[in-house]
């Protein structure tokens, strides 16, 4: 049985992965079906040409930035929340469940919500702003138009939607943790806060290296959120690689180099893998 299943994992994922290599050492586009043609003296123009290009730059620091900011300010608030959770009693497995409904929404429908949220004229946040005598009627804040904001209103979105997976991870984590550690702890008179810096922190570190490998290779669904809510605008202030190399593709047809530029976030997905992969074997939860 497992043969029948190999050769069907590779039909669907490695024969495409293969294609898409082989596409973006060519300078193919969609509308020249003709230019799908493999020169080995050209076979690195559209990785060199992505190279010089200031948007590539500007998307991969975007993408820095996000990925930084979103997966710490997550992993924060998802120990809070698991921790805090962990003391409840009685109907954990409600509010477990509650807490994962904003995962249950399509990442469309989030960032269409979102955009609504954060509109200048008709949204929600300047609405409420209004109401509360902080801003004036004149001064309405365009969020998803300014440089700083407009990124930072993808990053509440974003957290939003996916904050529920860390959440459970760890909370998962610190329910499984061994309470004899705890019961030597109270006994040697320790403090709340020394018992979590101690004893629940080191030993959260398995599954705190699980949650940010998942959310940090996750984090492509914010593709959706981008698109939606700035298209990577304005001014490609909002632009992420995974938007970039869907716009060379698609927009711009430029087949080759949006294959090269997808390549190219697959090098580095990988590579922190691979880091965080070494992380997972240095605290013992992987052999």
């Amino acid at each position: 049985m497992l043969l029948p299943s190999f050769v069907f994992i590779i039909i669907v994922t490695g024969f495409p992965l293969l294609y898409s290599l082989y596409v973006s050492f060519t300078p193919y586009e969609l509308l020249k079906p003709n230019s799908l043609i493999f020169e080995l003296p050209k076979a690195l123009n559209n990785y060199t040409r992505l190279l010089n290009d200031p948007v590539f730059w500007k998307s991969l620091g975007n993408t820095i930035i996000f990925l930084t900011v979103t997966v710490n300010l997550e992993y924060f608030l998802a120990l809070g929340l698991s921790q805090l959770l962990a003391q409840v009693t009685r109907g954990q497995a409600i509010m477990r469940t509650m807490l994962m409904i904003p995962m249950m929404f399509a990442p469309i429908l989030v960032g269409f919500q979102f955009r609504w949220f954060f509109n200048s004229n008709l949204g929600l946040v300047n609405n409420a702003l209004v109401s509360l005598g902080i801003i004036g009627e004149q001064t309405r804040i365009a969020w998803l138009v300014d440089e700083p904001l407009g990124m930072i209103c993808i990053i509440i979105a974003t957290i939003w939607m996916n904050l529920p997976v860390m959440t459970i991870i760890l909370l998962a984590g610190t329910l499984s943790l061994p309470q004899e550690t705890y019961e030597a702890a109270d006994v040697d008179g320790a403090s709340a806060w020394q018992k979590f810096r101690f004893i629940t922190l080191p030993l959260l570190a398995p599954f705190t290296y699980i949650a940010l490998t998942i959310r940090s290779l996750d984090v492509a669904r914010a593709f959706d959120i981008v698109r939606i809510m700035t298209d990577g605008g304005p001014a490609r202030r909002t632009e992420l690689i995974w938007t970039y190399a869907g716009r060379l593709a698609i927009e711009d047809t430029k087949f080759g180099l949006g294959s090269a530029m997808s390549w190219i976030t697959v090098i580095i997905s990988v590579g922190f893998t691979v880091y965080l992969f070494r992380q997972l074997v240095k605290s013992r939860i992987v052999e």
